[in-house]
């Protein structure tokens, strides 16, 4: 059972969100879920709020460790 309030996972998706806002919701949670650990599309149902967290900060850690893009 997921000890992490769930409204710390809503929040860091929230600001997922704002970094792919050209991704479907769908989207982002099965890329969330693979990125946790889930190989199988029937993992989401088993994936834990903690690992989703994790996987949503290393994105979010990811995307500034790169250096910004140029338009």
């Amino acid at each position: 059972m997921s000890q992490t309030n769930p409204d710390a996972v809503l929040e860091a998706v929230a600001q997922l969100r704002a970094l792919f806002p050209e991704w479907r919701f769908g989207q982002l949670v099965a890329n969330l879920t693979t990125a946790a650990g889930c190989q199988e599309l029937e993992a989401i149902w088993d994936v834990e709020d903690e690992q989703l967290l994790a996987a949503i900060r290393q994105h979010i850690a990811d995307l500034s460790d790169r250096p910004a893009e140029v338009s």
